[in-house]
């Protein structure tokens, strides 16, 4: 069982599951524990039907600090696999996912915040790559998804010659929707509010159109975007969410 001083915390209100990385004593490093946790809280997130977006955060001062690597032991391969488990958890959710940043965001911290669909930073955030200053290779995919994020010419900085950037900084560069002013409750209402029209719409088409846009994002060439669209908008077409909401929109236009 995880040490109690370190746990992951998920909360399930309003159609919004808050999942948080608490070790504050540890500025919320990852280890194997936590890792498996963060799992488990993101699947039972997919498995709620009453939840409809994902948010991750940290327990302040930090959002997580990296990953404890300390306590691999000789299966080095296996153990980091394990640590991947849990960002990689967040990066593969079905449903909305927001990462709010109010802290550092080091190594697999930052890999924690990128695996997000988005990102919303508090005044104190700062995202820290660090691995080449630690004497160790990015490891998790942070390459792929920094330069998903990004750019390659902003994640080489990040990755290579150790540029941090702080909210402000990474707003400007895309890693980050926007910067909110205030404490950690500021920063999780914000994200609250963001998940708002989520958590409205109906969550099978969220969980579909999340999936198309992962598809379209790879793809070069218009037409085709068109075509991987057709079919599910078709059958959102036929269902009955949209007959009622094109009922009540109709009322709505003949009440006026």
């Amino acid at each position: 069982m995880p040490d109690m001083t370190e746990r992951i915390l998920a909360e399930h209100t309003d159609g919004l599951a808050v999942i948080t990385v608490d070790a504050p004593d540890t500025r919320n490093a990852l280890t194997l524990d936590l890792s498996r946790e963060l799992v488990k809280a993101v699947s039972a997130a997919e498995r709620d039907e009453n939840v409809h977006a994902v948010i991750v955060t940290g327990t302040p001062p930090a959002f997580c600090a990296g990953a404890d690597l300390s306590a691999l032991g000789e299966a080095a391969e296996d153990g980091l696999r394990e640590i991947y488990a849990g960002f990689l958890a967040v990066a593969r959710c079905a449903l909305p996912t927001i990462a709010a940043v109010g802290g550092a965001a080091v190594g697999a911290g930052l890999n924690l915040a990128l695996a997000a669909d988005l990102r919303l930073a508090g005044p104190r955030a700062r995202f820290d790559a660090r691995f080449l200053q630690l004497g160790l290779h990015p490891g998790g995919g942070m390459t792929w998804m920094a330069q998903r994020a990004v750019g390659t010419q902003q994640a080489t900085a990040m990755t290579l010659f150790g540029e941090v950037l702080d909210a402000e900084a990474a707003t400007r560069a895309g890693l980050v929707l926007r910067t909110v002013e205030g404490g950690h409750e500021q920063l999780l209402d914000a994200a609250s509010a963001l998940a708002r029209p989520a958590v409205e719409a109906p969550r099978e088409l969220l969980v579909t159109a999340k999936r198309t846009m992962r598809h379209t994002r790879d793809l070069d060439d218009h037409a085709a975007a068109v075509e991987a669209e057709l079919s599910p908008q078709v059958t959102s077409l036929e269902s009955p969410e949209f007959a009622a909401r094109l009922e009540a929109l109709r009322s709505r236009i003949a009440g006026r």
